[in-house]
């Protein structure tokens, strides 16, 4: 749906070569934004899913490859922009257990190079990414905004900072920010890094047992495209500056449950293997998600529009389609 508030303003994105950022640049495109999208430099000039955006929106979309770290490259990125959505971010949590030295590089100092930036540039808008993750096991069901925040992982504990900064940034300098808070989002493009997509790989390419972590975890599976829509809602709101909205479905559901869903909707019934890699250590598995997505109904209008098994399918087509970029049988933390 055409929304006319995007016609040629200037919008940047970090992590826009991601999952989730790459999705929202080429929405932003198509609704006439000026989109200028930062990506991770590397010497070979790929810009992630980013290469793959159609023609007609490509060339709307200005890359700028960099690095998060460096305070200049990010102050220049910033020059002229009314709006910017800060995606860039390390994500996988396994990882986070190995090298949590390069997640507080990226998601703390990164980000405190986003905020100085975009209040030395006078940027009208400034939407920070956090994640359910910042909640922890939930003690109590739906998570609000006001739900005490718990380091479960290195991960968590560096998006839980930077969180705290983009607030500070607000309080102390002004800065109009907000937080868009997604909960557990999938859909096409999401590394098999994640649950659904690891479910839906081996299930496309044979696998005659299920490799899988944990069963019992309760998720609220967010599709992509909502999750974008929600982004688009923080920021074209006059009242969300200083704000925090969590963007979820409302709707629990255990990793088995989704599991046994996928396998009825490839059409295979296979048993499941516990890989001891897939598992978080046992004081840091986050055990309850639910989101309590309220205050985004009723300060931004927004609401998810996809129903669980409409995303899943949606996501086993586009997986169908891409198996060869996926290598079913490796687990990557």
């Amino acid at each position: 749906m055409a929304d006319h508030f995007w016609k040629g303003v200037k919008a940047a994105v970090t992590g826009a070569g991601g999952f989730i950022g790459s999705q929202l640049a080429e929405e932003l495109a198509r609704q006439g934004a000026r989109v200028r999208a930062l990506v991770r430099y590397n010497s070979k000039s790929q810009w992630g899913f980013l290469d793959r955006t159609p023609a007609e929106l490509s060339r709307r979309i200005d890359v700028w490859p960099g690095d998060l770290a460096d305070p200049y490259f990010v102050d220049e990125f910033a020059k002229g922009q009314e709006v910017i959505f800060h995606l860039g971010a390390l994500i996988a949590i396994p990882y986070s257990y190995k090298a949590p030295a390069q997640y507080v590089e990226t998601n703390l100092h990164g980000t405190l190079n986003v905020l100085e930036a975009a209040l030395r540039r006078k940027v009208g808008k400034l939407v920070h990414t956090s994640t359910s993750e910042v909640f922890g096991t939930a003690l109590y069901v739906p998570i609000d905004e006001k739900h005490p925040r718990q380091g479960q992982s290195p991960y968590s504990a560096t998006k839980i900072g930077a969180d705290a900064l983009v607030e500070s940034f607000h309080r102390s300098f002004g800065l109009p920010a907000a937080i868009a808070r997604p909960f557990n989002t999938y859909g096409p493009r999401q590394s098999a890094r994640a649950v659904i997509p690891a479910v839906i790989t081996q299930l496309l390419s044979g696998a005659e047992r299920l490799s899988i972590g944990a069963l019992a975890p309760v998720r609220d599976f967010n599709f992509v495209g909502d999750t974008v829509q929600g982004f688009l809602a923080v920021a074209r709101s006059p009242k969300s500056a200083g704000e925090d909205f969590n963007l979820g479905s409302g709707r629990g559901v255990t990793v088995e449950e989704t599991a046994r869903l996928l396998m009825r909707l490839v059409g295979r019934n296979v048993p499941f293997a516990t890989d001891k890699a897939r598992l978080r250590p046992s004081k840091s598995e986050v055990l309850r998600l639910i989101c309590d997505n309220g205050k985004a109904r009723k300060m931004l209008g927004w609401r998810p529009r996809w129903t669980l098994q409409e995303g899943l399918a949606a996501t086993i087509g586009y997986v169908r389609e891409n198996l060869q970029d996926y290598k079913s049988g490796l687990y990557n933390v």
